[in-house]
């Protein structure tokens, strides 16, 4: 806290974080944006400008380096701190973004705010609607500071779209900066229930006892091409999802146990299942949710987005060999609450308890730390979300902007091992990143499209 008090009244901001208020400082944070749509008049000057903030050290536009990081430590998660202090790591300050229809895709923001009040949990502890069925789209706890609704809107859709693909490209790294392993794939998303855009909505009929479908595949390079897992995911969240994998050596589909996520899918990668938007597990798998604090955030929200280059792809700069981080932007976020979770259901799990830190604004998360069974930092992930419209170049989703992360990174504290992934427009192959088109689920998200992705 005394690290962003600054000269703001140092008496209600103390109050404010130690409250169990709802979001927001000068005045609540969902009635300012139901009403106007901004979040300006729920937070203070010093927390809407880095520039106020830091009384003009640092201004919109600079780059926080390891020559200035102590002046916004306090506004920093400890490896995003540690990149910049010890290993080169560069971010470029953003304006906030005031606009909260900019923090999400359209169509899922618009139906946070008509849905508003409609979810309850059930006595299985699943999201619902007030009459007990599967939720029906948007946040259900929009501006909530409870960890376990956080986590619960977070779990019933990662990206907010209907059905997405992402094309990506990883790059692992090792301590001393070499890039020693570098994948090609593909992630597919559907969700069968809360559905926003495709019909039929807000269910797809005969699979409402399903919360998602999803897969990632890996298309390159030799030694792994055709490697593919399908996650079935039940609606009940005491429940694992089943999980498929497409083994190309012996060119057949088999069941994996889907209690073991918490491995890498691939030689040299700092990437597991489990992690997946932070929330890559069953709500209920994880428990003992709480929230241990509240605080402005220095994250990447917006603009990440490099629609300069023809595929989308980012420059690179810091580690031992100038390659171990993605060109980074952040933005002051008003205010995250910092919550914690343990994995209940995961006898021999490598971890702890994971801390996240969640945009209260659209309730995403913004960063992650993990800490292993002695409580030492482990593992951490932290990214960037972007409207993909940089005033000269979009790429549309429907009638609107398209609204997805752009890149991330994943580091082991304990290794220096850093993977770093980005979303790109295409693979070879003609694997293209998009949303809410319905040939994703059949070119992707079946058993036939894992052999067909296996044997391509």
């Amino acid at each position: 806290m005394k690290d962003w008090l600054f000269d703001i009244d140092r008496r209600k901001l103390l109050k404010y974080a130690a409250s169990g208020l709802g979001a927001g400082l000068t005045s609540p944070l969902w009635a300012a944006i139901d009403k106007a749509g901004t979040i300006e008049k729920a937070y203070p000057d010093e927390l809407l400008s880095i520039d106020n903030y830091t009384k003009g050290k640092i201004s919109t536009g600079d780059y926080i380096t390891a020559d200035n990081v102590e002046l916004v430590k306090g506004l920093l998660e400890p490896a995003k701190y540690q990149h910049v202090k010890n290993m080169g790591r560069r971010l470029k300050v953003l304006p906030t973004t005031m606009d909260w229809m900019k923090l999400g895709p359209w169509e899922y923001m618009e139906a946070t705010l008509s849905n508003q009040g409609k979810a309850r949990f059930s006595d299985k502890g699943n999201v619902v609607t007030k009459d007990g069925k599967p939720w029906i789209g948007g946040h259900p706890f929009p501006a909530t500071t409870d960890a376990l609704e956080l986590f619960a809107g977070l779990t019933l859709s990662w990206g907010g779209h209907d059905e997405s693909l992402y094309a990506m490209r990883e790059y692992d790294i090792r301590r001393d900066g070499v890039v020693d392993y570098e994948y090609d794939l593909v992630w597919a998303e559907l969700a069968p229930v809360g559905r926003l855009t495709l019909d039929p909505k807000p269910y797809w009929p005969g699979h409402e006892d399903k919360l998602r479908y999803n897969t990632v595949a890996y298309l390159s390079p030799e030694s792994e091409r055709g490697a593919s897992y399908l996650n079935i995911w039940p609606y009940d969240q005491n429940e694992f999802p089943t999980l498929y994998g497409y083994v190309p050596s012996f060119r057949r589909i088999r069941q994996f146990p889907t209690n073991q996520r918490f491995e890498p899918l691939v030689p040299g990668s700092a990437l597991y299942l489990s992690d997946a938007w932070a929330a890559g597990d069953p709500l209920l798998t994880w428990g003992n949710y709480k929230v241990i604090g509240r605080q402005p955030l220095l994250a990447g929200v917006s603009g990440g987005w490099n629609g300069k280059h023809e595929n989308w792809e980012h420059d690179v700069h810091g580690g031992g060999e100038d390659e171990t981080f993605f060109d980074s932007v952040v933005e002051l976020v008003p205010e995250t609450i910092v919550c914690e979770a343990e994995p209940v259901a995961f006898a021999r799990a490598p971890v702890s308890k994971k801390r996240v830190w969640f945009d209260v604004r659209n309730g995403m998360p913004v960063a992650m730390v993990t800490y292993d069974r002695k409580g030492n930092e482990f593992r951490s992930f932290d990214g960037c979300y972007s409207l993909y419209d940089d005033g000269e170049r979009q790429v549309m989703d429907g009638k609107h902007p398209y609204w997805s992360w752009t890149y991330l990174h994943a580091y082991e504290f304990q290794s220096g091992r850093m993977t770093r992934i980005e979303q790109v427009k295409e693979l070879e192959g003609g694997h293209r990143s998009r949303a809410n088109d319905e040939s994703i689920y059949h070119d992707y998200l079946t058993h036939a499209a894992l052999q067909r992705l296996g044997r391509d």
